[in-house]
């Protein structure tokens, strides 16, 4: 139980935090706009170069171990799509209740990796952005495009989907970051301690605006779904994850890691998306909430394995 109060109270602690100063008024609308715009932009892509980028990744060593992932992340794309159509899930609520089962926290990750595993354990979950994000967008926006209102040629789908992960800084970040430490491998002195400095404020930052997004209100009429999404997020994905990763035999530190991945909420990116491709916000919302306060359990369990 230690671990568990270790690594995850600080975590939740910000999030309890950031939200009592919304609520107290210490932070406004505007300045979490400018905050998330650094973070999200500047700081946390900054970080997750700077961690990649200092140490090469050995992806070919690693291959059991992203094979899982892979699968655990497409089965449970399959089952949730499968819900959908036989729970009869309306059109506009399809894509976002869809992305709210598989889409990852990258924010609370990377916090829970730094305080369980430190540096070691952001750039390996940084790696896993890098290869795993733009599988999830890709999933993500095929399913908000299809199930939405109005239907889009396949040429348009692809065209939006690489414009929109060509220019996602994290996915950037951690693609130039394994470029870099398969070329280079190293940063300068005056370099490594810039990055180093600009890291410290990125985690608080992020947990901090994390919390003060947090709003139960939308569950009064999202409920149902919402909780169907928490529990394939926080409960079906890491029960399919286990077993993916224990048949192709990944253990030790790497398993940990694919276990705290499954086990993370749904990112905050769920609402983007579904505000922008004419899908339920209000579900997203729901569904980012109510997986964020249930995660703790979830995360629990994947660190006491």
């Amino acid at each position: 139980m230690t671990i568990v109060l270790e690594n995850l109270f600080p975590i939740f602690a910000l999030m309890a935090a950031g939200k009592l100063m919304r609520h107290w008024n210490f932070t406004t609308e505007a300045f979490l706009r400018v905050s998330d715009r650094l973070v999200y932009f500047i700081f946390f892509p900054a970080m997750l170069f700077w961690k990649i980028g200092g140490a090469p990744p050995d992806l070919s060593g690693e291959s059991a171990f992203y094979a899982a992932v892979t699968l655990a992340v497409a089965a449970v794309y399959l089952l949730s799509t499968t819900f959908i159509i036989v729970g009869r899930v309306g059109t506009y609520q399809a894509g976002s209740f869809s992305q709210s089962c598989y889409r990852i926290n990258t924010f609370i990750g990377v916090a829970v990796m730094m305080s369980t595993f430190g540096e070691e354990g952001v750039r390996r979950f940084g790696i896993l952005i890098g290869i795993f994000v733009p599988l999830i967008h890709v999933l993500s926006i095929s399913t908000l495009i299809w199930f939405g209102g109005k239907r889009v040629a396949l040429r348009a789908q692809i065209s939006q989907t690489a414009r929109a992960l060509a220019t996602n800084p994290l996915v950037l970040a951690c693609v130039g970051g394994m470029i870099y430490g398969q070329l280079v491998n190293r940063f300068p002195g005056f370099i490594d301690n810039t990055l180093r400095l600009a890291s410290y404020v990125t985690l608080p930052l992020a947990l901090l605006s994390v919390g003060s997004m947090l709003t139960l209100e939308s569950l009064r009429t999202h409920l149902r779904l919402a909780l169907a999404a928490s529990l394939f997020k926080l409960l079906v994905l890491p029960a399919i994850g286990f077993m993916c990763l224990r048949a192709l035999g990944t253990d030790g530190p790497s398993f940990r890691i694919g276990m705290i991945f499954f086990s993370l909420p749904t990112s905050s990116a769920a609402y983007i998306l579904s505000s922008q491709l004419n899908s339920d916000p209000e579900l997203a919302s729901a569904a980012i909430a109510l997986s964020t306060l249930l995660s703790f359990f979830s995360l629990s369990a994947a660190l006491l394995m």
